[in-house]
C-alpha cells in the first residue's frame, strides 16, 4: 500500500514537471511504483487466503510472489540510492536531457497556444524553486513569448520575487530571481531527491516483505501437509 501511494503522490502532486521533460523517465518511474504497489496488495490477498484456509499450494504461490515483488524493490531502491549518490548509471542521461530541452522548451513553447501545462509548469518552477529562466534570466531575451509580446516584459512574471501584473518589466537583481545556475539547477536537485525517496521507499518496505517471508516460511513448517 505504501508503494502504491508513493507512486500516486510522485504523478498527482509532481506531475507539473513531466511537461518539461521530453522523456517519459520520470512518469514511468510513478507508474512503475504504483504498478508493484498493486502486485503487492494481490499478493498480499493470496497471503491472506493462504493463511486463513491453511494451504500450503497457496503459500508457497504467496512466497514467491513476495519474492519477486521483493527482489524487484530492492533492484530499484539500490539504482536509485546509487543514482542519488554517485550518478550512475542514470544522472548523466538526465543531466544531458534536462540540459537540452529546458531552455528549448521555455523559449518555444512558454505561453504559446496548446501548450498551456508547459506554461504552467514553467511559472510553477520558477516560483517555487525562486528561479528565473533555464540557466539565467537571460535565456528569455530569445524566448518566442517575449519577442512577440507588445507590452515591456523581459522576464515573465514568475521571476519576480513579488509577482504582479508586469512586473517582469523590470529584471533588476531586486526584482527578480537570479539565481546561480537557473532552473536547470533547481530542477535537477528536485529530481535527484524524488529519485532518493522511490529509494528509501523501495528498500525500507522491502525490508518488511523480508520479515513477511520469514514468518511464511515459518508457518509454512507449522501447517500440516495439504491434502489437495
Amino acid at each position: 500500500g505504501a508503494v502504491l501511494a508513493v507512486g500516486v503522490w510522485t504523478l498527482v502532486e509532481k506531475s507539473d514537471y513531466i511537461s518539461l521533460l521530453n522523456s517519459s523517465f520520470y512518469s514511468a518511474s510513478a507508474y512503475i511504483l504504483i504498478s508493484a504497489g498493486v502486485i503487492v496488495i494481490v499478493t498480499g490477498i493470496i497471503g491472506c487466503c493462504a493463511t486463513l484456509k491453511e494451504m500450503r499450494s497457496l503459500l508457497v504461490m504467496y512466497l514467491v510472489l513476495l519474492l519477486c515483488v521483493f527482489l524487484l524493490e530492492i533492484i530499484a531502491g539500490v539504482l536509485a540510492y546509487i543514482n542519488y549518490q554517485g550518478c550512475f548509471p542514470f544522472c548523466y542521461q538526465l543531466d544531458e536531457e534536462l540540459r537540452q530541452n529546458l531552455k528549448e522548451t521555455m523559449q518555444q513553447k512558454y505561453q504559446q497556444p496548446g501548450k498551456e501545462s508547459i506554461t504552467q509548469a514553467v511559472d510553477k518552477l520558477q516560483q517555487e524553486f525562486k528561479c528565473c529562466g533555464s540557466h539565467n534570466y537571460s535565456d528569455w531575451t530569445d524566448s518566442l513569448w517575449i519577442q512577440e509580446a507588445k507590452n515591456s516584459r523581459l522576464v515573465p512574471d514568475s521571476c519576480c520575487k513579488t509577482p504582479s501584473e508586469l512586473c517582469g518589466s523590470r529584471n533588476h537583481p531586486s526584482n527578480i530571481y537570479r539565481v546561480e545556475g537557473g532552473c536547470i539547477t533547481k530542477l535537477e536537485d528536485f529530481i535527484q531527491s524524488q529519485l532518493y525517496i522511490l529509494g528509501a521507499v523501495g528498500v525500507g518496505i522491502a525490508f518488511l516483505q523480508l520479515v513477511g517471508m520469514m514468518f511464511t516460511c515459518c508457518l509454512y513448517q507449522n501447517l500440516k501437509e495439504d491434502p489437495y
